[in-house]
């Protein structure tokens, strides 16, 4: 169960494995069924979560009351609302499962307390942070500079695969357009 973790950490740092082990123990094995809600807009996020398995989406409510899709995180992503997290507000995001999925979920506390007692743990997170600051950039340059048609070939690109885990609303809630505008745009492009 944790080698998905530790494959993935360990793209970022070293770890022994006794150090491996300290920094396993405030995780939490969490189990979600299709449409569980793990976060929801308003309550106060204190966690962050890595995925085994498994398909998340997080999005919000526009002003009409549509959804907006930030990201979907699968196998090795991250969860979380890194505002609320931070900065003790509640959350405008919602977090639901899209499958029945299986996370290790750590809280903000014992994160805290990880960093204290292991620094190679902080470098670990700000070097994750500096990348998700990098990949919202390019999402939010995507979302204003390209043509729906190139934001779904981006899409396929980013999450190969995951489109059929997906329905057509939620991809289209993704890329920011109608689902009837996808059905002509995949249409065009297959």
């Amino acid at each position: 169960m944790f080698d998905s973790l530790l494959k993935n950490i360990s793209q970022y740092i070293h770890l022994s494995q006794e150090d491996f082990n300290r920094f396993m123990k405030p995780f939490e094995y969490r189990k979600f069924k299709k449409k569980g809600v793990v976060l929801k807009e308003g309550d106060y996020c204190n966690f962050e979560g890595f995925v085994l398995n498994g398909c998340f989406k997080i999005y919000y409510l526009n002003e009409n009351g549509f959804e907006q899709t930030l990201y979907f995180a699968v196998e090795g992503w991250w969860i979380t609302d890194i505002d609320s997290l931070i900065n003790n507000v509640p959350s405008i995001l919602n977090i639901e499962a899209l499958e029945d999925s299986e996370v290790l979920m750590i809280s903000k506390k014992d994160k805290e307390h990880l960093y204290e007692s292991m620094p190679q743990i902080e470098k670990l997170f700000r070097v994750m942070n500096q990348k998700s600051s990098v990949a919202l950039q390019r999402r939010i340059l995507s979302l204003t500079g390209k043509t729906a048609d190139k934001r779904y070939l981006e899409f396929l690109e980013k999450y190969p695969g995951l489109e059929q885990r997906l329905t057509q609303q939620q991809v289209a809630s993704y890329l920011g357009i109608t689902h009837e505008f996808l059905s002509k745009i995949r249409k065009k492009i297959l």
